[in-house]
């Protein structure tokens, strides 16, 4: 079983194509998060995954719980609220290809989780716990994120973090660096972005960036780049995957969750217990598995919904 903690939100994606968010006519409502996202990975692969969130006592609240036993993603790690609404993203995508975002969260249900809400019982017998930089603000949940990594590393469950960075949520950038940073330190894994790079370590170069990353209890770093394929660090063993070609992406959306998804179901697939001992041709294999699985993913549209299960992965 692995967990998340973080963001179970509805974007809210523009009906109109090729302009920002002033010109949307309209807006068609999509289960979304990160932190979800990579639940739906390892479930949609066959996997017990949960998320733990707050949700509004709304029916944006009523649909994530809905979407969430479409695809077996265990809900009983999650509150609901009558403080604020369930949160909501704005999207559309521009002429240049950038996408536009508006966040409607201040505050949203999920930023108002509480340390005391989390549980000790919850870690027993989890094998990961996975988490974002989005709920890393000074509001309770970033305080809960504190409580379920002390939770999960006393219960000796891996802890990894994907930074995805979200700039337009912070109105302090030199803060969400520093609070990033403090996160990494808590780590065991580190997935990272050939985009995310340079603004988190101040290296454009991996190989300079490693000495940064590699501090405390890191042990495992992913290096994610797009078409250009992968790399996966410990402190012993470099390796890589050159991933696969892609005429047209349909949809990223959520390409770089499942990948992180898939990699993490494949380390408890494996009972990999002790990271330090993986081999290059072990990281070869499972950078090559996370990359099919998102190549995949970005051929039809949406997130959790696009990405392959185990009889497609098998198949191609």
């Amino acid at each position: 079983m692995i967990l998340s903690i973080g963001e179970a939100l509805i974007d809210m994606i523009s009906i109109n194509k090729e302009c920002d968010l002033t010109q949307s006519e309209g807006f068609l409502p999509m289960v979304g998060g990160a932190p979800l996202n990579v639940c739906g990975a390892i479930t949609k692969l066959g996997s017990n995954a949960g998320i733990i969130t707050m949700l509004g006592n709304d029916p944006f609240g009523d649909k994530i719980i809905k979407y969430l036993k479409q695809y077996n993603i265990e809900t009983k790690y999650i509150l609901r609220t009558n403080e604020a609404n369930t949160s909501l993203a704005f999207v559309s995508i521009k002429k240049d290809g950038d996408r536009d975002f508006s966040f409607y969260r201040k505050m949203g249900a999920d930023m108002l989780l509480s340390p005391d809400n989390i549980k000790e019982e919850w870690f027993k017998d989890i094998y990961a716990l996975h988490f974002c930089s989005v709920e890393l603000g000074d509001f309770p949940m970033m305080e809960s994120h504190i409580k379920a990594i002390e939770y999960a590393k006393k219960n000796k469950v891996l802890i990894s973090f994907d930074p995805n960075l979200r700039f337009n949520l912070w109105d302090d950038l030199d803060k969400l660096k520093l609070r990033v940073n403090e996160f990494i330190s808590k780590s065991d894994i580190i997935k990272i972005s050939d985009e995310e790079l340079e603004f988190i370590t101040g290296y454009k170069n991996i190989d300079d960036a490693l000495s940064v990353l590699f501090r405390d209890n890191v042990k495992l770093i992913i290096y994610t780049c797009g078409k250009n394929g992968a790399y996966a660090y410990t402190r012993k063993v470099k390796a890589f995957d050159s991933g696969f070609p892609i005429d047209i992406a349909v949809d990223t959306t959520g390409a770089g969750d499942g990948f992180i998804g898939s990699f993490l179901y494949q380390l408890e697939e494996r009972k990999i217990k002790d990271i330090d001992k993986l081999c290059e041709e072990e990281l070869k294999e499972m950078l090559r598995f996370s990359n099919k699985f998102s190549s995949i993913s970005v051929k039809s549209k949406g997130a959790i919904a696009s990405y392959p299960n185990k009889e497609i992965m098998e198949g191609e």
